[in-house]
């Protein structure tokens, strides 16, 4: 018996579903169908669809709204859960495209930018432990990304972006790029905590 033709969806590259999500007419789709759209690549294509749009300029409270589902997600990428998973209210929410085909379509030069350099290498860095490895830093990154901190979201961010589009396209060197930018967004949290923390002894210090 021969085997069923792929489905030609889960080969579309992050550039293509995010365009033909900007082509879409209709104002919102649901979670669920947004994780059958992404077929195979779900898991790298809803942490950029979440993450990114944080680079861009956004009202106060938008990194916390699209924090939510990366807090969910990350954690199942670490535990390495093959598919991801969501609460069925989650699944059957509209959710409001109008707000993001803007930010899809300024970003989609940059993508496509990406993916012409891009390709599968070092793809020992991936696999069951290197997933769980990225799952990990960004299930870190997601809770950071949450927090009400001007302009303290762009790092976590980029770096989840970044680490997205590795694991869509397998290339060991974007997961690298992912590590460094995440040791680099931890320590300025560090460095920034170490500040408040020391404005705050001063401050108690003089009364």
């Amino acid at each position: 018996m021969s085997e069923p033709p792929p489905d030609p969806e889960h080969r579309l590259s992050l550039s293509e579903i995010l365009q033909d999500l900007c082509d879409e007419s209709h104002a919102s789709e649901t979670l669920g169908e947004l994780l059958t759209r992404f077929g195979r690549r779900a898991f790298g294509a809803l942490l950029f669809v979440f993450a990114a749009p944080n680079l861009l300029p956004l009202p106060p409270g938008a990194s916390t709204f699209l924090g939510a589902p990366l807090v969910l997600f990350t954690p199942q990428l670490a535990a390495g859960v093959s598919t991801p998973w969501m609460p069925q209210g989650w699944r059957e929410r509209p959710f409001d495209m109008r707000a993001l085909r803007g930010g899809f379509q300024r970003l989609l030069p940059v993508v496509r930018r990406i993916e012409h350099v891009s390709s599968a290498r070092l793809t020992f860095l991936f696999g069951p432990v290197g997933d769980r490895m990225i799952g990990a830093v960004c299930t870190l990154l997601a809770f950071i990304l949450m927090l009400p901190l001007l302009g303290g979201n762009l790092l976590p961010a980029a770096t989840i972006s970044v680490f997205a589009i590795a694991l869509i396209q397998r290339d060991g060197l974007l997961a690298l790029l992912g590590y460094v930018l995440a040791a680099i967004s931890f320590g300025v949290l560090a460095l920034a905590a170490g500040i408040i923390h020391r404005g705050i002894v001063s401050v108690v210090s003089g009364f």
